[in-house]
């Protein structure tokens, strides 16, 4: 008998503990008496459950971040990879990726998802863990502590920063640990490299197991929320859902279009169509490293980029460039502020955007990697951890969306570069009439 894919675990466990969440609250409702099993309340064991998953997704985060950035930035800065070629692929995709954040940023300021008839919708989503912390963190600052952010970049013991979780310094520490890695002599660094790719492997390995228990974590962490609001819970988070595809629809026609427009000199919409059977398959698999043969062929096929470019570009995209999983992370970390009540500074919105592009680097090839990115973020702004819970719901058909946007995202990359590097294009805007011989 075939397994069952995990996504659709996932989904079968959000099913399930709707249900059992909504029958529990309406049992509540009814009586008065908050139903017990074998004398444990319900809700204790639900969130039993979702603070074990929780903590193992914690549990992974620094190792994870720091082994995954340093063999990402090592691999790419090795083999001759970061010359015109190499600086032209990641200059666009740190570009792309940052304008998709603030896209995701703008629309959920200006809609406030996270609000409900002007009002926070904390107690809709059932979110009742201490702010006091996050509170603390966020008064009194402003514009100029945006300075600061940078000073907590370069932490003065790293150890400390990993203990205390500062992700931007664990960050800013790995991405120098790496790039020096390959400035090493042979002897120096292929050990080094070995080292720090076996610790990524064991890394993977460990969340593809922990991940193994997404199903139960899930159920616990929707149990509890259905468990305490009840089904009127889902009313901001659907009204989130389409905030979100909104922004993804707007980046991926509305900006990466301009951009192959004016800088590839190509026709957007043509080039969209070309590689509509790559995009599709991203929808239906919602993974852009399973999608990269299908990938290839339609950017090589149909838009007629060489396989010197596509070969180079498409696979590095496929790990790093996450524009959609980076306008989803900024959204929720904004949405679940907002559902607190937090009116977040220039400061800690800047911050939010930083760790974002970062953490879209970071943790693309992880199983589920939105859900590690978004904990990453929530632990470094201060928010708590127990509102990822809530995110889970529309989780599924958001990821198939912005999965869709990576792999679009890594066509456009491909046919800028292959442009700005003098190659003709079957989409080109003017295309050089061919030279015979």
């Amino acid at each position: 008998m075939p397994k069952l894919e995990l996504h659709w675990q996932i989904l079968i466990a959000i099913i399930i503990a709707a249900i059992v969440g909504g029958i529990v609250f309406n049992n509540f409702e009814a009586t008065g008496v908050e139903p017990t099993l074998f004398g444990v309340r319900y809700l204790a064991i639900f969130d039993y459950i979702g603070t074990i998953f929780l903590n193992a997704l914690k549990m992974i985060i620094v190792p994870l971040i720091t082994s995954s950035i340093i063999v990402g930035v090592a691999g790419i800065g090795s083999g001759g990879n970061l010359g015109a070629l190499g600086g032209k692929t990641l200059l666009f995709y740190a570009s792309t990726t940052l304008a998709a954040i603030l896209v995701g940023l703008v629309l959920v300021n200006a809609i406030g998802p996270g609000y409900v008839d002007g009002e926070p919708a904390k107690d809709l989503l059932a979110l009742d863990a201490s702010t006091a912390e996050f509170e603390e963190r966020v008064a009194g600052t402003g514009l100029g502590d945006v300075a600061k952010i940078f000073q907590r970049m370069v932490p003065p013991n790293i150890f400390a920063a990993a203990v205390e979780g500062q992700m931007l310094g664990i960050i800013f520490f790995a991405i120098l640990f790496g790039y020096f890695m390959t400035h090493l002599e042979d002897e120096y660094a292929s050990p080094l490299y070995r080292f720090w790719d076996s610790v990524f492997h064991v890394m993977m390995r460990m969340t593809e197991w922990i991940m193994k228990f997404a199903p139960i974590g899930v159920f616990g962490l929707v149990a509890a929320v259905i468990a305490k609001a009840g089904y009127k819970a889902t009313g901001p988070l659907a009204t989130f859902a389409v905030v979100v595809l909104l922004a993804l629809a707007l980046h991926a026609f509305v900006t990466l279009p301009l951009l192959l427009r004016f800088v590839g000199r190509v026709r957007p919409f043509g080039t969209i169509k070309a590689c509509a059977q790559p995009m599709l398959t991203a929808f239906s698999t919602a993974s852009s490293s399973a999608t990269l043969p299908v990938t290839m062929d339609a950017v090589e096929d149909n838009v007629g980029v060489s396989n010197k470019v596509s070969s180079f570009v498409l696979p590095l995209g496929a790990t790093v460039n996450m524009n959609g999983t980076a306008l989803y992370e900024c959204a929720a970390a904004i949405f679940i502020a907002q559902a607190y009540g937090f009116e977040l500074t220039f400061a800690m919105q800047f911050s939010i955007v930083s760790i974002a592009l970062l953490t879209s680097i970071g943790v693309a090839g992880v199983p589920s990697a939105s859900l590690v990115a978004i904990a990453i973020i929530l632990s470094a702004v201060g928010l708590p951890l127990e509102a990822l819970g809530v995110l889970l719901v529309f989780d599924r058909l958001l990821d198939m969306a912005r999965t869709s946007v990576n792999v679009w995202g890594d066509c456009s990359c491909a046919t800028i570069v292959a442009r700005l590097s003098g190659e003709e294009t079957k989409v080109a805007i003017n295309p050089q009439p061919e030279r015979r011989g």
